[in-house]
């Protein structure tokens, strides 16, 4: 099921290749090739160096829990999907990144290894995270 996206995300020239990319399965995000910095979201500069030399990677869209917090009191345009969880996770090519997570509160904990999720979306796919439940390891590098 495809769910009709009321609050679509502005998609521009840039931003284009990110969601092209999730529509065709790819977790990417941009990487200056001066610096090799990797930013999420994906940036046009290098927001290390400020170089406009970047180019996109692909992410293998596994990391770490290391946050999370329920949003029960949502702004009006999601007011419809309250409760849900937000989580801010470490993704092991070391980069941050906040996005929802689909679990239950008392399935989450700090630490626990979660895996990207592409939700099929209209105008735009979106991405979310899942707990990793193939991954044994406790979340420790």
């Amino acid at each position: 099921m495809t769910d009709q996206l009321a609050y679509p995300p502005r998609v521009t020239p840039f931003t284009e290749t990110f969601w092209d990319g999730l529509r065709d399965g790819v977790f990417q995000t941009t990487a200056c090739t001066k610096c090799q910095h990797m930013t999420f979201p994906p940036k046009p500069i290098c927001p290390a160096c400020w170089s406009q030399e970047v180019e996109w990677r692909r992410l293998s869209g596994n990391g770490v829990l290391r946050s999370f917090t329920e949003v029960s009191a949502a702004p009006a345009i999601f007011a419809a999907e309250a409760p849900y969880v937000l989580c801010l996770v470490d993704l092991d090519e070391d980069i941050r990144c906040l996005s929802r997570v689909d679990a239950t509160w008392d399935e989450l904990a700090p630490d626990l290894r979660v895996k990207v999720r592409i939700r099929d979306a209209e105008p735009v796919c979106l991405f979310e995270f899942v707990l990793d439940r193939e991954d044994s390891s406790d979340g420790h590098a």
